[in-house]
C-alpha cells in the first residue's frame, strides 16, 4: 500500500521511529512522500534517499553519537569558557560534524540536493527564528531568494535539528542580513498538516509516527519548582501548534509512541536503551497497523 509519512521530532528518541519504520515496511506499506522535524527529518530524508529500515537499523547502531559533539576550539582552557561561547555562538556544539554525517549517508545513495529525489517527496522543518515562522524545506527556499533544487538536503537537515542551545543556530544569508534557523521543533515538532491542502483534502493516507503518549495517555504536568516550570513552558510552546491541529480525527492516522523517561539530548544511550526505544516503536506499529 502507497502512503505519505510524517514523523516527528524528539532527538536521540528517534531509535523508536525506526522501530515503527520496521514494522510498516514488513507489513508492505511504501511512502510515496515523507516528511519531519529534528529526529523525524532524519528517518525522512533516509527513507526519501532509498534507505530500507534494516540499512537504518545498522547505520544509527554504528554511529558514534559523541563525535557529532563538535565544540569550538579555544586557546584558553578555563571551565567557564564553554558558557562564554555559549553565549556569543549562541551554541554548546558547532553542528559541523552533524551536518558532514548526513551529507555521507545521503550521499552513499547519491542524493545530495532536493533536485535528486522526485520533486515534493521530502519534506523538512526548520524554524526563523529572526521572523518568526516556520520553513518549509524546500518550498519555503524562495521565499528567502534561494535556489530551491540545489540546495543540500543536509544543511536542511542540519538546521532542522539545531536544538537551540545545544547546537550553534544556523545563519542563513538572505540579501544583505542573515536569518537564523534552529530545529523545526520549536515552531513545528509533528507537521501533521503539511500534506494536506487548503481544504483538508489529501492525495493519499496519510501515516503519522509521534514520539508521544496520545491526548487521552497523556498525564497532566507536576510543576512544584522553577525548573519543571521551564520544561513545562517549552514543551506547551513547542506543541501548541501541532495539538491544535491535531483532533480526534487526525490521531486514528497516528502511532503514538511514548518516550517519557528519556531525553532528546541523551547522546550517551546504551545498546539495551537504543534497542528498548526501536521495541517500543515496534510494538506500538504493530498495535496500531491491527485496526488500521
Amino acid at each position: 500500500m502507497v502512503i505519505d509519512g510524517v514523523f516527528s521530532g524528539g532527538g536521540l528518541k528517534g531509535f523508536a521511529l525506526v522501530g515503527a519504520y520496521q514494522v510498516l515496511e514488513e507489513k508492505g506499506y511504501r511512502f510515496q512522500r515523507v516528511a519531519g522535524t529534528s529526529a523525524g527529518a532524519i528517518i525522512a530524508s533516509f527513507i526519501a534517499a532509498g534507505y530500507t529500515s534494516k540499512e537504518i537499523e545498522v547505520i544509527l547502531d554504528e554511529l558514534d553519537i559523541p563525535s557529532l559533539l563538535d565544540p569550538r576550539k579555544t586557546i584558553l582552557r578555563l571551565p567557564s569558557m564553554k558558557w562564554i561561547l555559549l553565549y556569543w555562538r549562541l551554541g554548546l556544539y558547532q553542528g559541523k560534524a552533524l551536518e558532514k554525517w548526513f551529507l555521507d549517508k545521503l550521499a552513499a545513495k547519491g542524493v545530495y540536493s532536493f533536485s535528486d529525489l522526485p520533486p515534493g517527496s521530502l519534506k523538512l522543518i526548520a524554524s526563523d527564528l529572526t521572523n518568526g515562522r516556520i520553513i518549509v524545506f524546500p518550498d519555503d527556499l524562495e521565499r528567502y531568494g534561494i535556489s530551491a533544487a540545489s540546495f543540500p538536503i543536509a544543511r536542511a537537515l542540519r538546521m532542522s535539528c539545531g536544538i537551540p542551545f545545544f547546537f550553534e543556530p544556523v545563519k542563513m544569508l538572505v540579501g544583505s542580513g542573515e536569518t537564523i534557523v534552529v530545529d523545526g521543533g520549536v515552531l513545528s515538532n509533528f507537521p501533521m498538516w503539511i500534506f494536506e491542502d487548503t481544504m483538508g483534502k489529501k492525495e493519499r493516507p496519510i501515516l503519522g509516527v509521534k514520539l508521544s503518549s496520545s491526548s487521552e495517555e497523556m498525564p497532566g504536568r507536576k510543576i512544584d519548582n522553577a525548573l519543571n516550570l521551564f520544561e513545562a513552558l517549552f514543551s506547551t510552546m513547542k506543541n501548541a501548534h501541532d495539538e491544535k491541529y491535531i483532533s480526534r480525527k487526525h490521531e486514528k492516522n497516528i502511532i503514538f509512541i511514548p518516550t517519557a523517561g528519556h531525553s532528546a539530548t541523551e547522546f550517551d544511550l546504551d545498546e539495551e536503551t537504543k534497542n528498548d526505544l526501536m521495541a517500543t516503536g515496534r510494538s506500538r506499529a504493530t498495535k496500531f497497523l491491527k485496526t488500521w
